[in-house]
């Protein structure tokens, strides 16, 4: 399990992921999404005594989110739209000659006012646009399916994928002290798993000229951090990462707090990346990991293990 390429064919030979015909897309059998359940269940415990507001957000976001983020122009690269055919009935004969005649159906599709959701926080900040968050701030803790275009043959590049964040949204110092305290929180739950986890400086790939000052900006002012360990081979890779924003969103969606423009941090897990994780630490096999992982996550790992039989 030296290479992820090696490592993706082990995942598809026992059956855990299924090769869904483009190249980062996969069906995921009940036994890996055993162990997705089961470490989403385990990140998320920690949080239950504070007061978040819980949300499932969906796997589609409105396209004005996207632009309004910024994401649009930081990230041409990595996002995607939904297109649909908004001809006539009288449109529909051509589109079907056309279309059974080998031509390029996709040629009459036309973009949506919806897209594919890039990252699970995206969604919350146009529910609050255009309001003030009282001084303690407000905690979301939200899940949801997320799409990035960088198609490859590493497993740990699933073009879809879960992401699982806990989000401030408030005072400077309120976001800061929420990033810090989950990147030193994460880092135990994730030794709890038995994997090895080191905390580093990153940034997100912007992208062209102007995404490269972003990127060194980010990194002098260690806005972002990121929890790494093997996911797919020897190489460490990114399963979860705090994200201190600034007034990014605020700005974007016109927050407030005590009369200023609101901050706001995020802490990601990657669901998949940290199930894959597992997988290669502790082999194929659930029922071979430690005693004390399987505490950690039976519940769920039964119920996908009886799901499979």
């Amino acid at each position: 399990m030296s290479t992820s390429e090696g490592f993706r064919e082990e995942l598809l030979h026992a059956g855990l992921l299924v090769d869904g015909g483009v190249l980062g897309v996969y069906h995921r059998s009940f036994r890996y999404e055993a162990i997705v359940r089961g470490v989403q269940a385990y990140v998320s415990a920690p949080a239950s005594g504070e007061s978040f507001l819980q949300l499932a957000l969906p796997p589609v976001q409105a396209r004005s989110t996207l632009e309004r983020s910024g994401y649009v122009s930081s990230f041409p690269n990595l996002l995607g739209l939904v297109s649909s055919f908004a001809g006539t009935e009288k449109e529909v004969s051509a589109f079907l000659e056309e279309t059974d005649a080998g031509g390029d159906w996709m040629a009459r599709m036309t973009p949506t006012d919806v897209a594919l959701c890039s990252a699970a926080c995206h969604g919350l900040y146009p529910m609050l646009a255009g309001s003030s968050v009282p001084a303690e701030g407000r905690r979301y803790e939200v899940h949801a399916w997320c799409f990035r275009h960088e198609p490859s043959a590493d497993p740990a590049r699933m073009q879809s994928f879960r992401m699982h964040e806990f989000v401030y949204v408030g005072t400077p110092s309120g976001a800061e002290a929420h990033r810090e305290a989950w990147i030193g929180r994460a880092t135990g739950l994730l030794e709890g798993l038995g994997l090895a986890v080191d905390v580093v400086p990153a940034n997100d790939p912007f992208f062209g000229r102007a995404g490269r000052l972003l990127a060194s900006n980010q990194r002098t002012k260690e806005l972002k951090y990121e929890l790494v360990a093997p996911i797919s081979s020897v190489a460490p890779g990114a399963i979860s990462s705090g994200n201190y924003h600034e007034d990014h969103f605020g700005s974007a969606f016109d927050l407030l707090v005590d009369g200023e423009v609101a901050h706001s941090s995020c802490f990601a897990f990657g669901l998949d990346r940290i199930s894959l994780a597992l997988l290669y630490r502790h082999g194929l096999d659930t029922a071979d990991w430690p005693a004390d992982v399987l505490r950690r996550l039976t519940a769920d790992l039964d119920a996908g293990a009886r799901a499979a039989t």
